[in-house]
């Protein structure tokens, strides 16, 4: 069995320069239209994009989503995201924490409270990994990283394809149901790429979910990543299954029809105005992980800076031009959907 340090390893180094991005499917951000009002009687000073998360105050809706840990590698990279991310009041969401279960030596790559003190911080572990722990298990793990809450992540279509990967997906609902009622902070339910379409949604709301992130189709392939590394028949499922999944637009839509508390939208989201249409949408913030991996590999701590100042300048922007003074106006801003988001909205109607 490949060793989980260095698949880590693998990921970063694909993520950072590797040709994994989706092939034709894309996020149908494109497809939302935000109506321009040349009359906003607004001063750009009093755009306001603040966001009430998971009980914390975000100064912009913004997540620098997960990505890793287990190698010293990630280690570096995990505490100088969190430290942009608590610098300029965003969220932060480590990557899975199974190598540090199963290895408690590796704990400190995931420890981030040392230059994040205020950051809501996300822990994460698999769905098939945590279905095997008890509740206590999974608490430590939040609590030993000083997480705020945890991402359980839902990621079938990748296992399908990883060399060393799981082929049994049964216990969702159960799980949620239990670390709901037990875990004592909030569970979010996270996919990794392939997106949360409305029967899932409706699925995990009725096992009592009530935050999700929806790390939609359009962005990086994590089949895709697998399928760089795979061999043979399952190289060959990974090609023909590379684009699967719900565009990150339309698992947006679905998991606002499904009435969730919070909603973080993932999965291709590069600029700013990709973050004001999934406000529009119905999203509470938008994370970001593979542009910041790579502005951070190319610029350094200055490079991330730099990045997301672009993002928060076009989201005012946007902001400004729809009339919205707020993120809760942007969300009643009026939008035309366009394109293939189209018929994805249409299920919801059905």
């Amino acid at each position: 069995m490949t060793d989980i340090s260095q698949r880590k390893r693998d990921h970063i180094e694909l993520c950072a320069t590797g040709d994994v991005g989706f092939r034709t499917v894309t996020t149908l951000l494109e497809c939302v239209r935000l109506v321009h009002d040349a009359l906003p009687e607004l001063d750009l000073d009093q755009v306001d994009t603040t966001q009430s998360l998971l009980g914390k105050t975000l100064r912009a809706p913004l997540v620098i989503a997960a990505m890793t840990g287990g190698t010293d590698e990630a280690a570096a990279l995990n505490q100088t995201l969190a430290a942009v991310a608590e610098s300029r009041g965003y969220g932060f969401g480590l990557g899975s924490q199974r190598a540090m279960h199963r290895t408690q030596a590796l704990a400190y790559t995931y420890r981030v409270r040392e230059h994040a003190p205020t950051t809501l911080v996300f822990g994460n572990v698999g769905l098939v990994q945590a279905r095997t722990m008890s509740t206590g298990q999974l608490r430590e793990l939040v609590t030993s990283i000083g997480a705020d809450a945890l991402c359980i992540h839902l990621n079938p279509a990748m296992e399908l394809v990883q060399p060393e990967g799981d082929r049994d997906f049964r216990g969702g609902m159960e799980l949620f149901r239990r670390l709901v009622s037990e875990l004592g902070v909030p569970v979010m339910a996270k996919e990794t790429g392939n997106g949360i379409s409305h029967r899932a949604a409706d699925k995990l709301r009725a096992a009592g979910v009530q935050h999700v992130d929806t790390s939609g189709a359009g962005g990086t392939s994590w089949v895709g990543v697998e399928t760089l590394r795979a061999q043979e028949g399952a190289k060959r499922l990974g090609e023909a299954i590379w684009d699967w999944g719900v565009p990150t637009a339309a698992s947006v839509m679905a998991c606002a029809h499904a009435g969730f508390e919070s909603i973080v939208a993932t999965g291709g989201i590069k600029t700013g105005m990709d973050v004001a249409r999934a406000i529009a949408l119905g999203a509470s913030a938008a994370g970001i992980a593979r542009p910041a991996l790579q502005a951070l590999k190319s610029g350094g701590r200055d490079g991330v800076e730099r990045y997301f100042d672009d993002i928060e300048r076009e989201l005012r922007a946007a902001m400004l031009l729809t009339g919205s003074k707020n993120l809760a106006e942007l969300r009643r801003a009026p939008r035309m959907i366009t394109g293939d988001l189209r018929e994805w909205a249409s299920l919801l109607r059905g």
